[in-house]
């Protein structure tokens, strides 16, 4: 999730529980925040007089007051005048806030700043009294930065954690629990990506190529190559949380599939798709075209992994367990 810092809402708030002497614990929870939040908020912003002791405590205006000048302080353009004239005098050259960053690291000047703080304070107060977002190639009303975490809770819902599938699908015991993923390529490359799926049990992999990352059309392909399969083969997915899975309801009544989503930034949850991937670059690196891979060469390299022992199986193949599987299943309904 994307930080956002304390406001003068929840300043108050904390100063109000303090004063009736409510747990730290249960103040992070009313608002929403982590605990360490809280009590790095009280340590930060407390108010202290050597003088008066007596009126030494945690005031929300007082506290908004503090955070504020110690943000200011942090801020560079506001800070260096020489620093700030230079950039204001290249934004109405034309020069665009990347520009100008990185022309102050090729002259290797001793003072720098980076895009991204010349962009906020563009976008800030100080920016906008001066009409600087005007002089910008392209201009917006707001700004978030390029990188920043958007937060995702809606798209991916905590009922949908890994946390929450079953046990059978962690220790393998059943059939029919799927890994899926992208390998991406160099930018260059464009859009197009190759889809991996593994199934968890046997190591089975599939492997798809997709035009672009639309989250419509992974979905559908990703229903087509599983469709075919018996409804015990393919009770479920696991996928990180992409923006290109967030069309993640759609397998369930499509299909008949469950979707499960690793914790933000914890790609090692479904490990046995991010292996077969690290297997998969001998033959697709990064610098493949991706548009140029056809069908016919996918499915080779599918066979190669599929057809290769592997350890944990006893060093039967793949293939060897995917079908023995499927035959238990074909056999069972039978």
């Amino acid at each position: 999730m994307a930080h956002i810092e304390l406001d003068l809402r929840e300043r108050r708030t904390i100063e109000d529980m303090l004063n009736a002497k409510t747990p730290v614990s249960k103040i992070a929870a009313s608002l929403g925040r982590h605990r360490s939040t809280v009590y790095r908020e009280i340590k930060r912003n407390r108010f202290e007089d050597n003088e008066l002791p007596y009126l030494n405590g945690y005031y929300g205006v007082n506290a908004q007051r503090a955070a504020a000048a110690r943000r200011m302080r942090r801020r560079k353009l506001v800070r260096l005048k020489e620093l700030r004239k230079a950039v204001i005098t290249q934004l109405k050259e034309g020069w665009s806030p990347e520009q100008i960053a990185g022309r102050l690291w090729f002259e290797g000047q001793p003072v720098r700043v980076s895009h991204e703080t010349i962009y906020a304070y563009v976008y800030g107060p100080d920016g906008q009294s001066e009409e600087l977002a005007r002089h910008l190639p392209s201009r917006r009303k707001k700004r978030q930065p390029r990188y920043a975490r958007r937060p995702r809770g809606l798209v991916f819902p905590p009922e949908r954690s890994i946390h929450q599938r079953p046990e059978h699908v962690k220790s393998r015991e059943t059939f029919g629990e799927w890994e899926g993923d992208l390998m991406i390529f160099e930018r260059a490359q464009g859009n197009a990506n190759v889809a991996t799926l593994v199934e968890r049990k046997t190591r089975f992999a599939v492997l798809l190529r997709n035009q672009d990352r639309s989250t419509t059309h992974l979905m559908n392909r990703l229903m087509d190559v599983m469709e075919p399969l018996p409804q015990p083969a393919r009770s479920s997915i696991t996928f990180d949380r992409g923006i290109e899975f967030r069309n993640w309801r759609k397998p369930k009544p499509g299909i008949g599939t469950e979707a499960w989503f690793c914790d933000p930034q914890a790609p090692w949850q479904k490990g046995t798709v991010e292996n077969t991937n690290n297997r998969q670059r001998r033959y697709l690196p990064c610098s493949t075209e991706p548009t140029a891979l056809t069908n016919r060469y996918l499915r080779s390299i599918c066979h190669r992994l599929n057809s290769t022992p592997r350890k944990c199986l006893g060093y039967r193949t793949p293939a060897e367990v995917f079908e023995s599987e499927l035959m238990a299943i074909r056999n069972g309904v039978e």
